[in-house]
This record gives C-alpha cells, structure tokens and sequence, in this order.
C-alpha cells in the first residue's frame, strides 16, 4: 500500500511523510478517527515508506523493491500484524496469528476495514472480538528479537480500543520504554476506549471522515460506481467509505432493509399485531450487526421522511425507491412522534448492542410504532 494508493488526506500523509524523512518517527503512534476514512490504510502505507529502500522524489514508496514488494503481499518479515479475535476454546492461547491468514485476505478485499465483514470471516456475525493477553505475550517475545531486514519492526495494531486491560498492562511497558528498531503504528475508531494507560503514551494524528463530493469522486473513479448512483450515495454515508461501497454495490441489502422498513410501518399503520410479530423474527434472524444496522437504517428514514414532510423534497437524501415510499408516507412522521420514534429506536439499538433478545427488543420497538403511527396519523 502507497500512499499514492489512498485517496485525499493529503495533509495527514505530509505529516508521516515529514516524521520519517526527519528521522522523528514516534516510537508509539496513534491514527484516530471515525471507521471507513481510511486510517489502516494509511498506517499500512507508512510502514511501507519506513521499509522501502528506493522512496521516490515525490515522497512514496517506490513499489517495487524487495521490501515493497513483500508488503503488497503482506509478508514483510519485519511488520507484525495485531487485530481483535475471537476466543479460542478455554485452555487454548488466543493471538492474532491464528487468523493471520484471514485477516490478509480482509486487508485485500476490504481497505476500509469493514468491521462487520470481519465478523463474517471470523465466523460469528454476532461476536465479540478482543486483543488478549496471549497476544500481548505473544508480542513482547516477536519485539525482544531484532529487526531483521531493516531499520524498525513495526506493530500494526488494529483496534487498540479491543484490547483487555491485562494485556494493555503487559504491553505498557513496551510501548512506554520500547526496543530502538521497535514501532507502534495503532489505529481506533474510538478512541475514548483505548485505556488512559496506552492512550496517554502515544503521540496521536486524528484523521476526519471524508466529505460527500470525496465520497462521490472515489465511488466514480476508484469502484467505476455510475455518477447517478454516486450522487445518490454519497450523501447517505455520512463520511463513511464502509458504508458508501455498501450502499453503492449491495442492491439486495438495501432493498431488504427498505422492505423491513415498509412491512413495519404498515403492519403498524394498520395494527396487524400477529403480522409484526412475524415482523421480529425476520429482524432477529439478521444477527446482532445486522439488526443494528437496520435500526440505524431506520433512523436515517424517519429523519429523511420528517424533512420531507415539512420541506422540500430537494433537501431529503434517499433512493429512487425510498422516495416513492416516502412521498405517501412522511406525512405520518411530524412534530408529535418523531422525537418518540427516535428514542425507540435508539433504546433498540442500545439493547441489541447489550446482546438483548434481538426479537423480543424487535416486537416492543413495533408494538410501541403502533402507538406512535396513530398519534402522527392524528396530528
């Protein structure tokens, strides 16, 4: 990965770029910022460019010396990939090598760390992937050996904010007081969840989603998504390159999510408690990430349809297919229920996050819709 590789950012990539040409690279660094800007992809590209023995007057790693050569396949001796994972059966270590083979086909298929698509190929959808004090151990035994093809190791930490707090204690002292030729390169999606201890011991470089007219140029340009489905996308990402490359190649995810979303409103509409209950089981059988991220779909809606409703259609962001819905149902979503929707569906959300029973949490959320369609419906 060169940064060349990376669209925008430029001024974050300057900023590696100036910290390795000086020689004043930091021993424990920190790229955070929200998920799908980016950010691992850049810490790949850096560790690249530290590596790289022929860089280019432009300041990027060449491509095609031995040493970046082994980082297009992932097997530079001397970088160390750390992620979260599952746990192994009690009695079993569990470190980041057992699925190092996994996550180098995540890194090729998925550059912007799709989180969920990392659960898909962990094999459970709805688990809870940690970094664990095996591979802290694990870790401080590969950083006591030297380097052995270049100047720096360097860790690639995914996630800093999935690690236990046993094995961020046993790496505090390595990251704090670490080896000459060793480095941190850590990546978060939040990190208000990093332990203070890891935390406070890296010099961090925060990184801003992309804006809408960036997202629309590299769905075009990058993905060969049309420009009409492009500027369609674009807007509903929210800065997001995860979710827009979803949204832009997944026409079944969409149209599933839509249908959900109709078949709730108007079993509501018409208070079919028998069918809304129907209604769960299918919400339920998406597992926990894709239950939330239908909530989170549903929420984008009703907001969508509340501005509908009281504007202008120009103002609203939704497909071709949301707006023929929207045009006959927005007026149901008005000052009296929107703000009530939107607590219920974020307690939703919130439950199935705590790992609630994903279709009792479903039902409640429809039967309380019933309610609240009736008082939009009465306004």
């Amino acid at each position: 990965m060169r940064f060349a590789d990376i669209p925008y950012h430029d001024d974050v990539k300057r900023r590696l770029r100036e910290m390795v040409d000086s020689n004043h690279i930091p021993h424990a660094l920190l790229l955070e910022g929200p998920a799908g800007c980016g950010k691992f992809a850049l810490a790949r590209a850096l560790a690249q460019y530290i590596h790289c023995t022929a860089r280019t007057p432009e300041g990027d790693a060449c491509g095609r010396c031995p040493a970046c050569i082994q980082h297009a396949s992932f097997g530079h001796i001397d970088t160390h990939f750390s992620f979260p994972v599952l746990k192994r059966k009690s009695g079993q270590t569990t470190i980041s090598d057992d699925y190092l083979s996994e996550f180098k086909q995540f890194l090729a298929d998925s550059p912007y760390m799709d989180f969920d698509r990392w659960l898909s190929m962990l094999g459970n959808p709805n688990g809870q992937p940690l970094i664990y004090v095996d591979e802290a151990s694990a870790l401080l035994e590969r950083m006591n050996r030297t380097a052995r093809q270049s100047k720096y190791k360097i860790v690639l930490m995914w996630l800093p904010e999935r690690m236990q707090e046993a094995a961020a204690n046993k790496l505090l002292k390595l990251v704090e007081e670490p080896y000459p030729d060793t480095l941190f390169v850590m990546v978060s999606d939040n990190a208000k969840e990093i332990l203070p201890t890891i935390y406070s011991r890296t010099q961090r470089i925060p990184m801003r989603c992309y804006t809408e007219p960036e997202i629309r140029d590299i769905l075009m340009k990058n993905h060969g998504i049309d420009d009409m489905e492009a500027e369609t996308v674009a807007p509903l990402a929210d800065g997001n390159m995860t979710a827009a490359l979803k949204m832009a190649g997944d026409d079944t995810g969409k149209a599933m999510f839509l249908d959900l979303f109709m078949e709730l409103m108007r079993k509501a509409y018409m208070r079919q408690v028998g069918d809304l209950r129907k209604w769960s089981a299918k919400v339920a059988d998406m597992g926990r990430e894709g239950t939330i991220r239908f909530y989170d779909y549903c929420a984008r809606l009703v907001r969508e349809n509340f501005i509908l409703n009281i504007g202008d259609l120009r103002l609203v962001s939704m497909t071709p297919a949301e707006i023929e819905f929207s045009r006959r149902f927005s007026p149901f979503i008005n000052v009296m229920n929107v703000e009530r929707i939107f607590s219920i569906l974020t307690a939703a959300r919130n439950d199935t996050m705590l790992n609630g029973n994903g279709k009792i949490i479903a039902f409640d959320l429809a039967v309380k819709m019933i309610l609240l369609i009736k008082q939009g419906q009465e306004s």
